[in-house]
């Protein structure tokens, strides 16, 4: 596991958009933990923002597009393939267009802006999936699928277009990194068969696009071009399918085989992936009361800073309600208000938040980490808490993602509230 990273400063590009021909400026911005990669869409009044995730992404053969069901932007695979290999994990793109920079039809002149600008080690972990077991999609005559790889990712493509003239069938095999995707894969550009090129640009698309930034097969091979890579084609598609995982929000551990797929079968396997990750984190451990010692196998609070006594109830990692019995017999009394002894205001917070941990870190996904609290926000104190006192602590999950989390928590004492607030939380490697 490795932690998130943004850009050290920002970089910009402009070119002519591939479809819509169209003169764009896009500059790529750092941005904070857990943002995402996310596209705003200057030229827009409102300015609307668009996540680039598995959830905005449409569904299309050509190319890959984000939409907020109002905007979009299109192109968008040649950056974000990378971002992806780069490990730049938050970033916001600003595009003046609905469509990135085609530049050369490669993702060379993105990844080499991106590693120009330099990278910045973020204070939050990047989630990791390391696929347990196969995943497999298939789309038209297309498959692909991804296995456990202990190694890291690895992808393999085989392109055939049956009895294309001038394109004969390919396969690559690329053990991805960041030095494999300069020399292998980001040179490799995007290409089409010339009946296709016709085609395309009968509906419309393809008004950027010429011999120089797309490559064009004719009968007897290239139009007007050369190869700068050995099987090209079939490397732009490692590209593409680079571009598109970034979808998925995490890194990826696994054998990735496609057999002549698109964009469409890329985002069917991000979906299946994500579904896999999601599978593995929502499990949990047992449902139902913990008593101080299960408690303690959870969370790594001792006594005497342990104040949940018992959980209740446990649903999932939504809600818990947990108990602290206050005795007098507590170290801190002998020091706080010893004539009129009142449990910490403090106390109660931090009974709130070991609850919460507990809460949190029961999905296996956490199991080693620990909750690190980063805020509190909207407390309010209703009535003191005195030796005697049975403190019902409840707390409800607001949000959930991979490293942080966010927890609404409320103490009270025979139905009256004494303590509330909202907390957020970093998960912290132990």
């Amino acid at each position: 596991m490795r932690n998130q990273r943004t850009l050290a400063r920002p970089v910009t590009l402009r070119g002519v958009a591939l479809h819509s021909g169209r003169e764009v400026t896009l500059t790529v911005k750092p941005a904070e933990p857990d943002a995402g990669v996310s596209f705003v869409r200057v030229d827009v009044p409102g300015r609307p923002r668009i996540p680039l995730d598995r959830r905005s992404a449409t569904r299309r053969d050509r190319q890959t597009a984000v939409t907020d069901g109002k905007v979009e932007v299109g192109t968008v695979e040649h950056l974000a393939s990378g971002l992806f290999v780069l490990g730049v994990d938050n970033v916001t793109c600003e595009v003046d267009g609905d469509e990135l920079p085609g530049l050369d039809g490669s993702a060379l002149q993105y990844a080499e802006a991106l590693r120009e600008a330099g990278r910045v080690e973020q204070k939050a972990p990047r989630r990791t999936l390391v696929l347990d077991k196969p995943v497999a999609v298939s789309v038209g005559d297309g498959a692909i699928s991804a296995f456990p790889n202990p190694g890291g990712l690895k992808v393999s493509y085989t392109l055939d277009y049956g009895r294309a003239p001038g394109l004969r069938p390919q396969h690559v095999v690329v053990d991805v990194s960041e030095e494999k995707f300069f020399s292998q894969v980001a040179p490799a550009r995007t290409f089409c068969l010339e009946a296709e090129a016709r085609k395309l640009q009968e509906m419309g698309f393809g008004k950027g696009a010429n011999t120089r930034n797309t490559l064009v097969i004719g009968e007897h091979g290239l139009v007007d071009n050369a190869y700068v890579l050995e099987d090209e084609p079939a490397r732009h598609k490692v590209l593409d399918l680079l571009g598109d995982l970034l979808m998925l929000g995490s890194d990826l551990q696994a054998h990735v085989v496609a057999v002549k797929t698109g964009h469409k079968a890329n985002l069917e396997l991000v979906h299946r992936l994500a579904e896999r990750q999601e599978a593995k984190a929502g499990a949990t451990l047992p449902e139902g009361a913990l008593d101080v010692k299960e408690i303690m196998k959870i969370i790594p609070h001792r006594a005497p800073f342990l104040f949940v006594d018992r959980v209740l109830s446990l649903e999932g990692y939504q809600r818990a309600v947990g108990v602290k019995n206050v005795s007098i017999n507590e170290p801190y009394f002998d020091g706080h208000w010893p004539g009129q002894p009142i449990l910490p205001g403090v106390v109660q917070v931090e009974a709130l938040a070991q609850l919460a941990g507990v809460l949190l870190l029961r999905r296996l996904a956490n199991t080693q980490k620990v909750a690190v609290m980063l805020a509190i926000d909207k407390i309010k104190f209703r009535r003191p808490v005195t030796p005697g006192d049975q403190l019902r602590l409840e707390c409800e999950t607001l949000s959930i993602r991979a490293s942080s989390a966010k927890v609404h928590g409320r103490a009270s004492v025979d139905g009256e509230s004494t303590c509330e607030t909202v907390m957020k939380f970093m998960m912290m490697d132990a």
